[in-house]
């Protein structure tokens, strides 16, 4: 554990901060610091608390003053005496509505969850361990809580549904980043962003609206469990995409579990990547164009591919949803498989169910988290707070999208754009093959299908992971990713995994 050598209330320097910020002080920065050192001897400073965010308002053309509208949970990690030039990165998961626990505790930061992996799961109350490997190592880290995660909240009076919207969050957490960095001095610092899942969407956004907004522009965009375009994940009648990609998934959920003997993992995957890519994708679009022995050649395929029954295939018209397939998988065993990991499986509800959306890999992994979370925050890092740190939240929902009405939710345009503007930027890439929420080869095809030259595409670096969408929750995996994030922090350029 890190050795706790002071523990300071923020009061006095909040209070001479907001005492100068337009709005008055009806809602002030609420921060508790300390100063730790790690294992490895580095003595560093956290800031934990939520940061007062405020939006000018006018009537009549008349400025009437900045009002505070949201309070917005961050974990500062700031090396002391750092040299110039640090690196800072920030970093958010998704969903929407998660909070950062999982990149913050399973990942990033100087502390981990201690809650094992497939097969092995630390039994309650569970705990925390050091990360010898931490990114804290070559880079300051902020951890951001967008509004309704963690403890961030909108202030009294104000709506949370201004917030649940995707321009909204954007500008509001690319507001976070540029408040800190204007507060802490570091303009002329390497700035990352790192991001899983819904956060990787949001990441590319955000640095758009930095770029657009502020004029500032970010060293590297860290995608963790990517999606960029939304069109490649949703399964919806008349989209076929979406049942090609997921396919190498499948195949490589059916390894983990034995369905495909002493095989190589990649191998599997390899032949189910090249099925989707071309014939099979050709037979979806062919739909009942194609003969009774082209569709039993098809059936027979995706019989090897998945080793799913033949007559489910034949049933689902060669398209079926990754709920129906991870209730499918193992039915024969009476289990279900994960979505957000599919080396996962448990007894479902209800054994006859058609679908599974009841995930056993988030049943397993958020105890842990929930637990380590609200004893780290108090206990470690000194900051109190009676609200529920939320750590995956439905209060979001319905998230709103109205910015693409009509088209998909795409943001892939936008990272093009970033690469041309800002020719050093450069692009981290984490996949896992037991990922159901965001299959890698969803992440493939955008890649494919962006208008880059080949100099763009050579600021790429692609990461493969025997694991799920929290890949980190295999040691192997995490160890290898925090080596590949560190080199990019520090300008370096990792090599393909």
């Amino acid at each position: 554990m890190a050795d706790e050598t002071k523990d300071t209330s923020g009061d006095t320097a909040n209070d001479a901060k907001d005492a100068g910020a337009p709005g008055g002080k009806d809602v002030s920065d609420d921060f508790t610091v300390r100063e730790h050192t790690s294992p490895s001897g580095l003595r560093y400073t956290t800031t934990t608390g939520r940061l007062v965010l405020r939006r000018e308002e006018t009537k009549d053309g008349k400025s009437e003053g900045f009002k505070p509208k949201a309070e917005i949970f961050i974990v500062a990690y700031t090396k002391q005496d750092a040299e110039p030039g640090r690196p800072v990165t920030f970093a958010f998961n998704g969903g929407p509505g998660s909070a950062s626990v999982w990149l913050h505790l399973g990942l990033l930061g100087p502390r981990l969850v201690d809650s094992g992996d497939v097969g092995a799961m630390t039994p309650a109350p569970f705990g925390l361990v050091d990360n010898p490997d931490s990114l804290l190592e070559s880079s300051d880290l902020v951890l951001i809580d967008p509004v309704s995660t963690g403890y961030s909240r909108v202030v009294e009076g104000e709506k949370t549904d201004e917030f649940h919207a995707f321009v909204q969050d954007r500008d509001l957490v690319a507001e976070v980043i540029r408040l800190w960095t204007t507060r802490n001095n570091r303009w002329l610092a390497p700035k990352y962003l790192v991001g899983e899942s819904y956060g990787t969407l949001r990441a590319v956004a955000v640095a758009g609206r930095l770029f657009d907004a502020y004029g500032m522009a970010v060293n590297g965009l860290g995608l963790i469990s990517t999606v960029l375009n939304m069109s490649t994940l949703r399964f919806f009648p008349g989209s076929d995409l979406p049942y090609a990609l997921h396919l190498p998934t499948y195949a490589a959920i059916a390894h983990y579990h034995g369905r495909h003997g002493d095989r190589e993992l990649t191998e599997v995957v390899r032949e189910a990547e090249e099925y989707a890519a071309r014939d099979f994708g050709y037979a979806l679009t062919q739909g009942n164009r194609l003969t009774a022995e082209e569709r039993e050649e098809v059936v027979a395929r995706l019989h090897a591919i998945t080793t799913l029954d033949e007559g489910f295939i034949r049933r689902t018209d060669l398209r079926w949803a990754y709920h129906e397939f991870a209730a499918e998988i193992l039915r024969g065993e009476g289990l279900a498989v994960g979505r957000i990991d599919g080396r996962f499986a448990a007894r479902p509800e209800h054994l006859q169910s058609s679908d599974s959306t009841d995930d056993p890999s988030m049943r397993a992994i958020t105890g842990p988290y929930s637990a380590a979370m609200n004893h780290y925050v108090r206990a470690e890092l000194g900051y109190e707070n009676d609200l529920p740190y939320e750590i995956l939240t439905a209060r979001v929902q319905p998230w709103s999208y109205r910015t693409f009405e009509g088209a998909p939710v795409d943001v892939s345009g936008v990272l093009e754009r970033l690469l041309v503007h800002n020719p050093t930027l450069r692009v981290h890439v984490d996949y896992g093959y037991h990922d159901g929420a965001t299959p890698h080869f969803a992440a493939e095809y955008v890649w494919a299908h962006m208008d880059l030259d080949d100099a763009a595409r050579a600021r790429f670096t692609h990461h493969y992971h025997e694991a799920g969408h929290m890949m980190y929750l295999n040691p192997v995996a995490r160890q290898a990713q925090l080596r590949a994030l560190k080199a990019f922090v520090s300008e370096g350029r990792a090599g393909e995994e």
